[in-house]
């Protein structure tokens, strides 16, 4: 069997079983920008962050539109102050064709001692801006043999591997071409473990990859829903209670923020579901301009004066406020990110087997 027909159904089993036999797996862990890292080391963490994003379209944005060494200077005090402040890791969801550049997040994690995660796939929100042209031909199987060849082979010649799959959808119900890459996100999930996040644009559009992922094999454990809170209320209830992870992952000191994501955490606390949520800002730098390397970067318009800090400031002391523990702290900034990024292969069916899959996956040598 090749490759190719390999993932059109990838089940991995092959896979486990030739890495078992070699001796090359790891009990649960994670793969950062420098490397695995035991799943217990992670900490504690931010969940959906960007460094530099450029909105310029597929096939235009590159690295060379700014300069890496402003973009360096410019992050760096922030990550370092972020570490100061106990935050451990960084989950870096810059897409491919978006500005994603795992040089500069390596270059940021090792200066700073902050881990940083990054990640393969594509994202088709936007009206498929940012989308390449492969996207419109090639079937789930063609996509997910170029996302897993980054996990195997590193990205784009750097080394620096996938810890998750990021894609972008709109609303529900999902074009075909989105529903193309939420099926070859499954695929390379079954033969990898990599989580898969999803920038979701509404509840409905939620509901349809859950419904994909499970036509694929894959338990709604499996993806992290982007973005939320733009749909927050009995939809959160009812995906969390799948299993769904809820992302509440763009705070900000904006108006109405302050209050909203405290009602949607303590709703799902309410409802039993704490250890199903996620946290993060959503901020960092876009490219402005469109002259190479003379371009400046900018903050994201999202209310927040400093990327990175609105969470421990205003949001954490604001739930304190209003009863939440340590305990769930704890739960919120380490285990929840923990498991959600734990290498894992989720699938529906019968559960025979699932252990040793959950506790031990594949690493490229």
């Amino acid at each position: 069997m090749n490759r190719r027909d390999f993932l059109s159904s990838v089940s991995g089993a092959a896979l486990l079983a030739g890495c078992a036999a070699s001796g090359k797996t790891q009990a649960r862990e994670i793969m950062t920008v420098t490397g695995p890292i035991p799943a217990d080391q992670l900490g504690r963490t931010l969940i959906h962050e960007h460094v530099v994003v450029d909105f310029l379209g597929a096939g235009q944005s590159s690295p060379q539109r700014y300069d890496p060494e402003q973009a360096f200077d410019t992050a760096l005090p922030h990550f370092q102050e972020l570490h100061a402040r106990g935050v451990d890791s960084l989950v870096e969801c810059t897409p491919r064709y978006i500005g994603r550049n795992p040089t500069l997040l390596r270059r940021l994690s090792e200066a700073s001692g902050v881990r940083i995660i990054t990640n393969a796939g594509w994202y088709a929100a936007v009206d498929h801006k940012y989308l390449p042209p492969a996207a419109a031909t090639e079937s789930a199987g063609q996509i997910a043999e170029q996302w897993l060849a980054e996990w195997t082979a590193g990205i784009e010649g750097t080394g620096i591997r996938p810890g998750f799959l990021k894609l972008g959808t709109g609303n529900g119900p999902l074009p075909a071409v989105d529903a193309t890459l939420v099926r070859a996100a499954a695929r390379v999930h079954k033969a990898t473990g990599l989580t898969i996040a999803i920038h979701t644009g509404n509840g409905e559009a939620a509901r349809d990859e859950v419904r994909l992922l499970r036509e694929e094999g894959v338990r709604p454990d499996a993806l992290i829903w982007v973005h939320a809170q733009n749909d927050a209320g009995p939809v959160q209830i009812e995906l969390a209670h799948q299993g769904v992870w809820i992302s509440l992952d763009g705070y900000s000191l904006s108006p109405g923020n302050t209050l909203r994501y405290p009602n949607m955490v303590l709703a799902l606390r309410d409802a039993g579901l704490l250890h199903r949520v996620l946290l993060s800002h959503d901020d960092g730098w876009a490219v402005e301009g469109d002259a190479p390397s003379g371009n400046r970067l900018a903050l994201f318009g999202n209310g927040n004066p400093v990327p990175y800090q609105s969470l421990f400031t205003r949001l954490l002391p604001d739930l304190r406020q209003r009863g939440l523990t340590p305990e769930d702290e704890e739960q919120l900034l380490v285990r929840n990110p923990r498991e959600a990024l734990t290498l894992r292969r989720r699938l529906t069916g019968d559960a025979s087997g699932m252990k040793t899959a959950a506790a031990s996956l594949p690493f490229p040598a």
